[in-house]
């Protein structure tokens, strides 16, 4: 199949580029021989590199600094947090040589480099998903060059130059990673994703959509939007408590913070009073249309409400001093869709609340707002009854369905849930993406099976057919 690739309208930043990636191959191709202690030392490295406390801090400064999105305790809780759950995941598996052997089938699988990986990344996470990506792709041995969101280049610029260090202290090439220069253009995005032999992308839709258009093969991830259900079995104190901290951190710049949650009928004046209990402000309608105004101004989400403190927000959409020391804020609403701008992500501290006679109606109600946006992503549910949970799996078009957990700390990998930790979530073709995990360090290797002949393993026909024959003749 002929795919049609836009040309680089720059010279310059090809050539900036090709630069770049010649330093990369380079590279990968020295650390492609080495054995997996030291590719699992480097993988360390990397980790140490944002999970040492001082950059830590440092970097969670700048980043809010840079974006003016989040705040600095919860960035350093992301960053350490994340990085020290990934480097868990990655030094439990193997990725040199033998990787898996099935006597049963006689196949013997040996894992391989990709070889040069373009890992976009999103101006929320700066500093913690360079890092991420990093690990998986080094731990496949691969290197790997950042393209940046311009929001946050100097947050990522010095974050790269310190996993740089960090190779470098234990005498392996720092050009296996690497950052597009600034200024950020599209042009050397487009030029690096040309390139590279796989492209990784987090962020913005567009990036994922140009991803994907870009002619390599591509992974991408979808838009957040998770609703999470109160049934009326829940604990409501628990989960008006899991949803206020997941709601809060970092100021909802993560795509798994809950956006909106349905109550069933039979408890919602009580749960509603659980999350008002735990810090939640429930708005007036006259100052749901006061938050609606000011976070929508021309109908774009305002960059200067977004993932911002509490009070912060609360003095921006003009409400009255009692909500500027609250945690987050509550607005009832009961239509889905582009009419229905609360029905959508909004990566604030807000929270839409949908009132449901049933559980049924609850999670068609979720359904109804993940198919608005977020399709793919996730599901939350809040029960004592775990025929329900499987019913919502079953029934919900998402890669994940998490039962009584803070969607935040969970969905990208928990140390008390079996999910990869990561920062990049997909959301399987519901979400426009072609893998419905979260992205781990498969997504970074080859394989090469190894093929030998086992005793055959031929029904007849009749074992194939004879069912069918039965039923509907030959």
């Amino acid at each position: 199949m002929t795919v049609a690739v836009k040309p680089v309208a720059d010279p310059a930043a090809k050539a900036v580029v090709d630069d770049l990636v010649k330093r990369g191959r380079d590279a990968q191709k020295i650390f492609e021989k080495c054995d997996q202690a030291r590719v699992d030392e480097a993988v360390t490295a990397l980790a140490w590199s944002l999970y040492n406390p001082a950059h830590a801090k440092e970097l969670a400064e700048l980043a809010v600094k840079d974006t003016q999105l989040g705040n600095v305790p919860d960035k350093i809780i992301k960053k350490t947090r994340k990085t020290f759950g990934t480097l868990r995941d990655l030094l439990r598996v193997k990725t040199v040589g033998i990787i898996e052997e099935d006597k049963k089938r006689g196949i013997v699988k040996y894992a391989k480099p990709v070889g040069l990986v373009c890992a976009i990344t999103p101006s929320t996470n700066p500093g913690a998903t360079p890092v991420n990506k990093a690990m998986m792709a080094i731990k496949g041995r691969n290197a790997v060059i950042i393209a940046s969101s311009p929001a946050g280049m100097k947050t990522t610029g010095k974050t790269v130059d310190y996993m740089r260090a960090e190779l470098k202290k234990i005498g392996l090439p720092e050009d296996l990673v690497q950052i597009l220069p600034p200024p950020a253009s599209k042009d050397m995005t487009q030029a690096l994703m040309q390139a590279a032999d796989l492209v990784v992308a987090t962020g913005s839709q567009d990036n994922v959509r140009r991803a994907y258009s870009s002619g390599t093969p591509a992974i991408g991830v979808g838009t957040g939007n998770v609703p999470v259900i109160i049934d009326e079995t829940a604990d409501l104190d628990s989960a008006a408590e899991k949803i206020c901290a997941s709601k809060i951190f970092d100021n909802s710049t993560s795509c798994s913070s809950e956006n909106s949650v349905v109550i069933v009928d039979a408890v919602y004046d009580k749960a509603i009073a659980a999350l008002e209990k735990v810090g939640g402000y429930m708005a007036s309608a006259p100052e749901k249309a006061k938050i609606q105004a000011a976070l929508w101004p021309d109908g774009k989400l305002s960059r200067t409400l977004i993932a911002r403190d509490a009070d912060v927000l609360a003095k921006g959409c003009g409400l009255p001093a009692a909500a500027e020391s609250k945690k987050f804020f509550m607005v009832e609403e009961t239509g889905v869709g582009r009419d229905f701008p609360f029905s959508g992500e909004k990566l604030a501290l807000v929270l839409t609340v949908y009132r449901a006679k049933d559980f049924d109606a609850a999670a068609q109600k979720a359904r109804d707002i993940l198919e608005h946006q977020g399709k793919g992503h996730s599901v939350g549910l809040h029960t004592k009854d775990m025929a329900r949970g499987r019913k919502l799996a079953e029934e919900t078009d998402v890669v994940r369905v998490l039962i009584n957990q803070a969607h935040t700390f969970a969905n990208g990998g928990g140390f008390d849930t079996g999910l990869n930790f990561t920062l990049s979530m997909g959301c399987g073709t519901w979400g426009g993406n072609s893998i419905t995990d979260n992205l781990n360090y498969t997504n970074f290797l080859n394989i090469t099976h190894l093929v030998t002949t086992i005793p055959e393993d031929k029904p007849s026909e009749e074992d194939l057919f004879g069912g069918y024959w039965k039923k509907y003749g030959k």
